[in-house]
């Protein structure tokens, strides 16, 4: 009983499929499991840039086992990864620039 279509379509959606149970469990299904991470992936998630592994501090060398190992132990390391995401105009990506 509202005039905006947004909020009737809104009002539907929420019913039929909440939004945060779809995500989280598309995420579950779909997301392969931390623990068939490869070691090449692992390094490359923890080196930024042109940095290689090798070039890393030793305390943090040693943290790749743990993040291979998934462990929720009480003495096993927290691991956090942040990664920063924003808004690109498709023109400005590299695959749709004129070479």
């Amino acid at each position: 009983q509202h005039a905006d279509p947004k909020v009737q379509l809104n009002a539907i959606c929420s019913q039929w499929l909440p939004l945060s149970d779809a995500v989280l469990s598309m995420v579950c299904n779909k997301l392969p499991s931390p623990l068939d991470i490869t070691a090449e992936r692992v390094e490359k998630l923890m080196c930024v840039g042109p940095r290689t592994f090798d070039s890393l501090p030793p305390e943090t060398q040693e943290l790749k086992s743990a993040f291979m190992k998934c462990s929720s132990e009480g003495t096993a390391p927290v691991i956090v990864f942040v990664s920063k995401m924003f808004a690109v105009d498709a023109k400005a990506l590299p695959h749709n620039k004129p070479r």
